[in-house]
C-alpha cells in the first residue's frame, strides 16, 4: 500500500514518545508506507496534537495521520482534563476531514505503564495505532468501491 503518513509527535513525556514513534515508522514501514522526516510534526504536548492533526488532514497531501503521546496521571485533574480534550479533538479532526486519525496518545496511571506500551517489542501502542492508521485506509477504499 502506497500511502502517505503524517506522524504527530508530543516533546512532553520524551523518553515514551520516542519508542512510539520508533514502533509506529517500523509499523509503516512494514506494510509499505515508510515516513519521511519531513512528515513527522512535533508539538510541545498532547493538547496541541488535534490542531496540527487537522490542518495535515486539510492539505489534502496525506492519507492519513498518526498521533504519538503520553498523558501521565499526577496528583490533580490535568490528566483527565488533557486525555478527553485531546481524544474528542482527534475524533472531531477525521470525522470532519474524512482523513484516518488515529488515537496513539498513551493515557496511563504510572510512568511504568507508559514505559511498557512504549517498549520496543509486539505491544508497542505506536506501532498499533499506525496499524489502524492503514486498517482504516484500506476499509475507507472497500467502501469506495462497494
Amino acid at each position: 500500500m502506497s500511502k502517505r503518513i503524517a506522524i504527530v509527535i508530543s516533546r512532553f513525556n520524551e523518553k515514551v514518545t520516542t519508542g512510539l514513534l520508533n514502533g509506529a515508522k517500523a509499523e509503516l514501514e512494514e506494510r509499505g508506507a515508510p515516513v519521511a522526516e519531513a512528515d513527522i510534526f512535533d508539538v510541545p504536548g498532547a493538547f496541541e496534537i488535534p490542531l496540527v492533526a487537522r490542518k495535515l488532514a486539510e492539505t489534502g497531501k496525506f492519507d492519513g495521520v498518526v498521533t504519538i503521546g503520553a498523558v501521565i496521571k499526577g496528583e490533580t485533574a490535568h490528566f483527565e482534563y488533557i486525555s478527553e480534550a485531546t481524544a474528542h479533538g482527534l475524533m472531531q479532526v477525521s470525522l470532519e476531514t474524512g482523513v484516518p486519525v488515529t488515537f496513539g496518545i498513551l493515557t496511563t496511571y504510572t510512568a511504568a505503564q507508559a514505559f511498557a506500551r512504549s517498549a520496543d517489542d509486539s505491544h508497542n501502542k505506536g506501532r498499533e495505532s499506525a496499524a489502524a492508521c492503514i486498517e482504516a485506509l484500506e476499509a475507507l477504499e472497500k467502501v469506495a468501491a462497494a
